[in-house]
Parts: C-alpha cells; sequence; structure tokens
C-alpha cells in the first residue's frame, strides 16, 4: 500500500518535524547568529513550505508557535495510529540516499547527490522524522547493497510501543534474504 485515507500528509510530518527539531537546536545558537537567522526568517514569504523555511521558522519560533506545532503534531500522530490498526509496519527508506562517503566539512555546507539533484545534507533527516516527530518504534535494517558494495537500508516503522513488531518483522526478512554481511575489505 502506498496511500490511503489514513496515511499522514509526509510533507506536514517533515516539515513540523524540521520546525520543532529547529527549535531544539535554537537554545544554542550565539545572540549574532540567532539575530541573522530571525532576519532571514522574517524575509520568508509566507507560502515558502521548504524544509529550509521550516527549519528557520523553528529556529526563531515563539512559545505559541511551538505550542501550535506541537497540536500539529499531536494530529499527525492520531493519523499514524489510525493507520496502525490497518496494517503492522510501514516500510520506507531510512534515508533519502543509500550509504556515502563520510564528509567532515560544516554540516550546513555538505551537498549530496539525490537522484541527480544537490540537496542540503539536513535534508537526510525526513525519512527518520516519521518515526522520530511521532514517538513510534523503527527498525532499520540492511536489504542489500550498491554496486560498490555500500549497505541500502530499510526503515520498519510500527505502531506506538510496537518496537517487537518492528524487530519481529525485521528477523522474518533477514531469515528470508540473509542477514548483515560487512562489505567487501571491512
Amino acid at each position: 500500500m502506498r496511500g490511503g485515507p489514513n496515511l499522514p500528509d509526509l510533507a506536514q510530518t517533515s516539515r513540523i518535524y524540521s520546525e520543532l527539531l529547529s527549535a531544539f537546536f535554537s537554545a544554542d545558537l550565539p545572540a549574532a547568529v540567532s539575530e541573522q537567522v530571525a532576519a532571514t526568517a522574517r524575509a520568508l514569504s509566507l507560502g515558502d513550505e521548504s524544509l529550509a523555511a521550516a527549519g528557520l521558522r523553528g529556529l526563531t519560533m515563539s512559545h505559541p508557535d511551538w505550542i501550535h506545532a506541537s497540536r500539529i503534531r499531536s494530529g499527525l500522530r492520531a493519523r499514524w495510529q489510525a493507520q496502525f490498526r490497518e496494517v503492522d509496519v510501514v516500510l520506507c527508506p531510512p534515508m533519502p540516499t543509500v550509504a556515502f562517503p563520510h564528509d567532515h566539512s560544516p554540516q550546513f555546507a555538505r551537498i549530496l547527490d539525490v537522484d541527480g539533484a544537490k540537496v542540503p545534507y539536513f535534508v537526510q533527516s525526513v525519512w527518520a522524522g516519521i518515526a522520530t516527530l511521532n514517538g513510534l518504534p523503527a527498525t532499520t535494517m540492511p536489504i542489500a547493497r550498491t554496486e560498490n558494495g555500500l549497505p541500502i537500508g530499510m526503515q520498519i516503522i510500527g505502531g506506538f510501543l510496537d518496537d517487537r513488531t518492528t524487530i519481529a518483522f525485521a528477523g522474518l526478512i533477514e531469515r528470508e534474504f540473509g542477514g548483515f554481511t560487512p562489505p567487501p575489505g571491512f
């Protein structure tokens, strides 16, 4: 199943996750950086629903804005719980890319290739945000390898407190298709 009436809005999930995660990090911003971020956030158009805009808004959100975003999160969580009355697990990628070489440059300067498009590194958190934002258990396991031998993963998300279901499902996949083996040369 790739959709249905109970499937929460994944774009909204990503934006709310980005806002609330950024709000968490805002507490540690130096004052000068915080002022610069606030000016950039004020310049955003009201219709900008990009992840970058959500992150900027999160870095500058007020407590009432945080409460509003948290209420949206509660609604998303309820929709996920409705989804898990219909299915046992949801399968999705753990990240938008397969494993990639380590990059030690500053995090916000990192760029990755996702299907031929250059995207900021922080976009990698989108898929992990489904489980994290909604307090859902997730088990990630390798399911294949790239032609270079790097692992390709799958994320198994379950209903609230159904950790054993995601782990058991991973065990079934491992039994049918083989378990983890280190890449050649490691």
